[in-house]
């Protein structure tokens, strides 16, 4: 009996329609566009300014791309896994929302919660489901609506961040594609440097925690960004010696798009061109737990059946990590 790896299948994405430019940003906060340009690669990213859709909505028009495209029947899916930092509200999970509103009927579904990591941990999730033998079809989603928890006075976040939503459908395969192996890392130091202080247990919301601002987005910058800068590289090249993969085996890097400058010090000690990097962030920002499927969405014409690709990512937490993966199909 052939070996059973979790394949992905088919690919949806979804953005909002207004582009909050840099341009916009000079303002409303003391920015400019060369200065973020120059320090992040982001030139615009989408906002979702509807005040009554939250990260559902980002989800639900990801997936139906999916499903669209790929014609594939909601009634089908096992699981539909939510990748997000920023759920509808705390409790009642969005993933549980989003299942049913697709047509998802016969479905099971909870979020998986990992800050920038999420979607990344949820294909490791994912593909265990599959593997199992028991699952045949896994929807992850990764979605965040980050404007939602961004003060948009405070230029060291708002610059960074934007909202959209992406999908990804496993299924079984016995081809030795999918997803082949994986290097998962969390360290709860980091805990401090990227952060909302309010709103959960430890710091219920309260008249104080609104008006001091306590349930938007804290970064230290610095810190991340040297930590990012170290651990990316480290974890997609652990991935590649235990696979005895050179460079020139690797045909795209998938990372998480935060900062340019962090992407082009991983895919420089991976020895990897620019034309085998995955790139959208001058598009879209930092959209979370989006940008590894959007990335997909953008690029899923270029792919290869048989292509080799890492992805990797890092987030608050710390979380980080880089999971390989052979792609199962040429582009459609």
């Amino acid at each position: 009996m052939n070996t059973i790896t979790a394949a992905i299948t088919a690919v949806g994405s979804y953005v909002p329609d207004y582009v909050l430019s840099n341009e916009i940003l000079e303002t409303m906060v003391d920015t400019n566009d060369e200065w973020i340009t120059s320090r992040t690669g982001i030139k615009e990213r989408r906002i979702l300014r509807d005040k009554d859709k939250g990260t559902s909505y980002l989800a639900i028009q990801a997936a139906k791309d999916l499903l669209q495209k790929s014609n594939t029947d909601p009634a089908e899916i096992d699981l539909v896994i939510m990748a997000t930092a920023t759920p509808d509200m705390p409790v009642a999970a969005t993933g549980v929302y989003v299942a049913t509103q697709i047509g998802a009927v016969n479905a099971f579904s909870y979020d998986l919660v990992a800050a920038c990591s999420s979607f990344l941990f949820g294909m490791s999730t994912a593909a265990r489901y599959i593997e199992s033998g028991k699952y045949k079809k896994v929807l992850l989603i990764g979605a965040d609506k980050m404007s939602s928890i961004i003060d948009y006075t405070d230029r060291t976040t708002c610059i960074i961040f934007g909202d959209g939503g992406g999908a990804v459908l496993f299924e079984p395969n016995t081809e030795g594609l999918g997803v082949m192996d994986e290097y998962l890392r969390t360290d709860g130091v980091g805990r401090p440097f990227l952060k909302i202080d309010a709103g959960g247990s430890l710091l219920p919301a309260s008249i104080e925690t609104v008006t001091n601002k306590q349930h938007f987005v804290f970064q230290e910058g610095k810190t991340v960004f040297k930590f990012a800068v170290s651990n990316l590289a480290d974890v997609c090249e652990k991935v590649m010696k235990k696979n005895d993969l050179s460079s020139e085996d690797i045909d795209w890097l998938v990372p998480h798009q935060a900062n340019k400058r962090i992407i082009d010090a991983a895919a420089s000690r991976m020895k990897l061109p620019q034309e085998k990097v995955m790139m959208n962030i001058h598009k879209y920002g930092n959209t979370t737990s989006a940008t590894l499927p959007l990335c997909l969405a953008d690029y899923e014409k270029q792919l290869k059946k048989g292509d080799n690709l890492i992805f990797a990512s890092f987030g608050g937490g710390f979380t980080w990590g880089a999971v390989y993966v052979k792609w199962a199909y040429d582009s459609k």
